[in-house]
């Protein structure tokens, strides 16, 4: 697994893990040394069959409409690997770098990997942040069929059709009262496609989360304090389900965010950071009161 660390290593340890097919630049550079300026040691990393991660190139996915309808019925999906593989991973890192435990931030499909090692791994969490992410309940409104098939566009090949829907799609879902101008979203998403284009971990990592199914029942043995942030206008990922993954989760605070889509818009980072590092600060010392008693 490839991962970046800033800060201390001294300091209370902090994992951040991205969504669907993204990579851990995803978390910027200016974001990570925030959170690491507020005292933490912070980790990024790359997802498997995304960034530079192991690839599971010789294992295919079925297709996402498939597994769906298979998921509907209750009938069993057979696919690579399971979103509680995904938190393994993270453990395993934890224990490559010899940590005990940290406080765990997830975005999207990371929240939902997030929350599974906060409910999996409670010796190994310190807290949880769960941004823009769900519980899988099947009863939440999910996104629209337009916004799907955006998602699951092929890209085409070259460069300019990987960028051409590449903002397609970032256009779709993200933040409407947050806009980024088109030199810096091209910046931004060439500079992903250069370090590594492989689209074809997106669809695996899809049939992970459909065949995972439902984490209502995890979310409610979660002891760790817990943090959920949801934009109000997430059309990828709607607001119901940020409000549902709080209320499952035992004690969770709850963040909704107006004018906030499917992504992490610059303007609200001092928000994101504030806000992240006061329930990790607060969790961290409540750990090491609860130690020396």
């Amino acid at each position: 697994m490839t991962y970046e660390e800033f800060g201390k290593p001294s300091d209370p340890a902090m994992v951040l893990i991205m969504g669907l097919g993204m990579q851990m630049h995803a978390w910027p550079d200016e974001f990570c040394s925030a959170l690491a300026e507020k005292g933490f040691r912070v980790i990024r990393l790359d997802n498997r069959d995304a960034g530079l991660s192991q690839k599971f190139a010789d294992s295919q996915a079925p297709h996402p409409v498939k597994l769906m309808l298979r998921s509907r019925l209750g009938l069993k999906m057979k696919v690579p690997y399971l979103l509680q593989d995904m938190a393994e991973d993270t453990v395993s890192l934890l224990d490559y770098l010899q940590i005990e435990s940290a406080h765990i931030v997830g975005a999207s499909m990371g929240g939902m990997i997030a929350q599974l090692v906060a409910a999996s791994y409670p010796e190994r969490s310190m807290s949880l942040t769960s941004i823009m992410s769900s519980s899988g309940a099947p009863s939440l409104p999910q996104a629209s069929i337009k916004v799907l098939k955006q998602l699951t566009r092929k890209p085409g090949v070259g460069e300019e059709a990987y960028l051409a829907n590449a903002k397609r799609t970032w256009r779709m879902i993200s933040s409407p009262a947050y806009t980024l101008d088109d030199a810096a979203l091209s910046e931004r998403l060439l500079s992903a496609y250069r370090r590594s284009h492989y689209p074809q971990g997106l669809s695996r990592q899809m049939a992970a989360i459909i065949a995972s199914g439902d984490r209502s029942a995890k979310l409610r043995t979660v002891r760790v304090p817990t943090l959920v942030i949801h934009g109000q206008d997430d059309v990828l990922v709607p607001v119901q389900a940020g409000i549902d993954t709080a209320k499952k989760i035992p004690n969770a605070r709850l963040e909704l965010i107006p004018g906030m889509g499917h992504d992490l818009p610059r303007d609200l980072f001092p928000h994101f950071v504030n806000k992240i590092a006061a329930l990790a600060s607060a969790a961290t010392t409540s750990a090491t009161s609860q130690a020396a008693h």
